[in-house]
């Protein structure tokens, strides 16, 4: 070997490794960050993700806008996507990133411990697509001197003739509405769901619009009698010292439905690892870290929500004033792939 191809040799050697210690240390980290695209744009959250930092090292980059948008962002980046993880609201938000194959299947022992069967989703190869790791009880409230509450104490009798011109709703295409006639469809099935629908349609105080808190004020105000609205709306109301949130709680009252024939219908906040994440390890961490006790009753406390993990008990005087209640179990995978049954329906029978 002469002395130049030796010397060549030697420098290619030490290139290479060169390389591959700028690589471990590229992974290195990678593995210390995490790139995290929310939907959940709740300021108590922020405690939720230095905690995550804190115990970890992983520096958390956040993209936050809401679900429309976020799916928006995922289709036009397609593979070159930089998110990890991707947290969302709604059973049916959650099914369309699924079908849309923003998800990456996954495999840990420790969520599919924490996290009940019918709060999770089967992908469609071996593992789990998504978790929902926060739930909100979609209930009615009525207004005390307008209505009697035996005449609501089902979502199946808002749609008798005794409710006509007296029910509030949002919009049918919201995600909210799709995911409980979505439960509806499960529990009773197609004919029935859509009969009841159109019960609904007829008995509508005004046109469907606004949000949660507007058909809370509307039923306070006496525009409607009753509505229906997830169960933290109700409970940030009950928590806010602002005179007039203080009056409208004053005016009305809370339903669980369906406490002898199902269970309240859950609506859920959840996530999972992104198809092309490129921190994949982090990514199922924050995961895992999310079905903490800790990391729960975060959520719990933070934003009037329940967790999904049983076994954790939270103190929020609000949750606690709404009172015990049984639940639907009702896999959120089931809701999730009966939305678009559920919009044919809203649609046929007018349900703006």
């Amino acid at each position: 070997m002469t002395f130049s191809s030796w010397i060549t040799k030697i420098v290619n050697l030490a290139m290479s490794i060169c390389i591959a210690l700028s690589n471990v240390g590229y992974a290195a980290q990678q593995n210390k960050e995490l790139n995290l695209y929310s939907a959940r744009h709740y300021q108590t959250d922020e405690a939720l993700y230095a905690n995550f930092t804190k115990l970890t090292g992983i520096k958390i980059n956040r993209i936050e806008a809401d679900d429309n948008a976020l799916l928006e962002r995922l289709n036009s980046e397609g593979s070159r996507s930089p998110a990890d993880v991707i947290l969302l609201v709604d059973a049916a938000r959650l099914w369309r990133a699924q079908t849309n194959n923003y998800f990456k299947s996954i495999q840990s022992k420790y969520l599919n411990e924490r996290i009940q069967a019918n709060f999770r989703a089967d992908a469609d190869v071996d593992g789990i697509a998504w978790y929902g790791f926060s739930t909100r009880a979609r209930i009615m409230v009525y207004n005390k001197a307008m209505i009697d509450p035996k005449n609501i104490n089902t979502y199946e009798k808002l749609a008798d003739l005794v409710n006509k011109g007296k029910v509030c709703t949002r919009s049918g295409s919201h995600p909210y509405m799709l995911s409980l006639v979505g439960a509806l469809i499960e529990r009773v099935g197609l004919e029935a769901t859509e009969q009841w629908a159109r019960g609904m349609v007829l008995n509508m105080a005004r046109d469907p619009k606004g949000g949660d808190t507007d058909q809370i004020r509307a039923v306070a105000s006496g525009e409607c009698s009753v509505a229906i609205t997830n169960s933290y709306y109700l409970a940030r109301l009950m928590r806010s010292g602002k005179p007039e949130d203080i009056e409208v709680v004053r005016k009305i009252g809370h339903v669980w439905p369906n406490q002898n024939s199902g269970g309240v219908h859950m609506n859920i906040s959840g996530g999972g690892v992104a198809k092309n994440a490129p921190n994949p390890k982090a990514a199922v961490q924050f995961l895992e870290y999310l079905a903490s006790d800790a990391a729960q009753i975060y959520l719990a406390d933070g934003n009037n929500e329940w967790p999904v993990v049983t076994s954790v008990k939270v103190n929020n005087p609000a949750l606690e004033a709404l009172g015990p209640h049984q639940v639907e179990k009702i896999s959120v995978a089931a809701i999730g792939r009966n939305q678009m049954a559920a919009q044919r329906i809203l649609d046929k029978v007018g349900y703006k």
